[in-house]
């Protein structure tokens, strides 16, 4: 089954998918500011792009592009700074 998402006036939209039992999304973001909210653990992928992020406890901003990763932890919120469009992959941990 997929489920189709569309957030911030339609500048992020992701397809949800369920495989080999574990949840996954893609998804692509136009360029903007965006805060996110997580409820499980989350590790997200550059498909292509890149994505400046400001992870929960960190000070820092850090830009991760093409074939990167980074984790979120549950029930925390993060920061994106997309530049120009960018397609991701999000597993849910």
């Amino acid at each position: 089954m997929l489920n189709t998402n569309e957030y911030f006036d339609g500048n992020v939209k992701s397809i949800g998918f369920e495989a080999q039992g574990t949840r996954s999304s893609v998804g692509v973001m136009q360029p903007g500011k965006y805060s996110f909210a997580t409820a499980a653990p989350e590790r997200m992928t550059v498909v292509k792009g890149a994505i400046t992020v400001k992870l929960p406890g960190h000070v820092e901003w850090e830009t991760y592009h093409t074939g990167d990763d980074f984790e979120v932890p549950g029930d925390a919120s993060f920061d994106v700074l997309i530049e120009e469009t960018t397609a991701y992959l999000c597993d849910y941990l």
